[in-house]
């Protein structure tokens, strides 16, 4: 399944004509790659990056990353990591580990030579939130509605699920799950 300008416009209101634009090849390339294939899944995927990446207004962190120096459990073991491998992508892939992670899948190497700046372009902001998405088992978590896990995995919190809630109904409507 695929969507269409109009729905990706219903579903994230806030979203700019011209970043739909630049996004809905991107965005329907990667979720066919992904698994992200139902409307449900769909749902939820678009939720999560809308609220992510302000309506894919950002697809870099808007902090400058110090806070994740040294970070072991995000693979920042060498010093600026932190800062070089903050949040990217509409989901924000956070960590030299996660970068190198995704690097693997698509046989690139993001750690080097400033590689990590194309992670806030749009073909790889796209992409490397639909593979964290199917990576970290979100379509099988989407299939059974549970929104408030998905934002666990993504966020790492619960903290925001309620504020997110506004998005995945956003995204439902425009999907034709609900009625608006």
């Amino acid at each position: 399944m695929t969507i269409t300008y109009d729905q990706l416009r219903r579903a994230m209101p806030n979203a700019s004509p011209l970043n739909c634009e630049r996004y809905i090849d991107y965005l329907n390339a990667a979720m066919q790659s992904h698994g992200i294939n139902t409307p449900m899944r769909i749902a939820h995927f678009l939720a999560q990056i809308a609220w992510e990446s302000g309506s894919l207004k950002y697809t870099e962190e808007i902090a400058s990353g110090k806070a994740y120096e040294g970070r072991r459990s995000l693979g920042n073991t060498q010093k600026g990591d932190g800062v070089r491998f903050k949040g990217r992508g509409l989901i924000q892939l956070t960590g030299r580990a996660n970068y190198r992670a995704y690097g693997a899948a698509v046989g690139m190497d993001f750690c080097v030579d400033e590689q990590w700046k194309l992670l806030s372009e749009p073909r790889w902001a796209t992409d490397s939130a639909a593979w964290f998405w199917q990576t970290h088992g979100l379509n099988e978590r989407a299939d059974r509605d549970e929104h408030t896990i998905i934002t666990r995995v993504i966020n790492g919190s619960t903290v925001t699920a309620k504020k997110r809630l506004p998005c995945l109904r956003a995204a439902k409507i425009a999907l034709g799950l609900i009625k608006g």
